[in-house]
């Protein structure tokens, strides 16, 4: 673990020693990305060659019968049968939300008083 008195925030340090750290993320994440396009390819690749695509197309099936709850996921998701993902988003007025954790908690104001 860190020593965090021998951490220096950012915003205290010169604009070359900013520059160097983000020529170093630069280098790092260029070479991430070259390394999951070389998997990606040998890996289309190796399914291309022969029944290999169709063998791991039968194994995945076979975890699922198994019950491979994750590999279902993947042969549902992979034929176009996942299901969506609904997210609501709304304005609340924050006194409202006093009174939620208030009537969460059982700490109902009106009927103590």
């Amino acid at each position: 673990m860190a020593n965090e008195q021998n951490l220096i925030p950012f915003n205290e340090r010169t604009e070359s020693e900013h520059r160097a750290i983000a020529v170093a993320g630069g280098k790092a994440s260029g070479e991430s990305r070259r390394a999951r396009k070389t998997l990606k390819e040998e890996l289309l690749l190796l399914l291309s060659e022969g029944d290999t695509q169709q063998n791991v197309s039968v194994a995945l099936i076979q975890k699922a019968l198994d019950g491979d709850t994750k590999a279902f996921e993947v042969l549902r998701d992979t034929i176009g049968e996942k299901p969506t993902e609904k997210i609501m988003v709304a304005d609340v007025d924050p006194s409202i939300i006093g009174e939620v954790e208030r009537m969460v908690n059982g700490d109902d104001e009106e009927t103590s008083g």
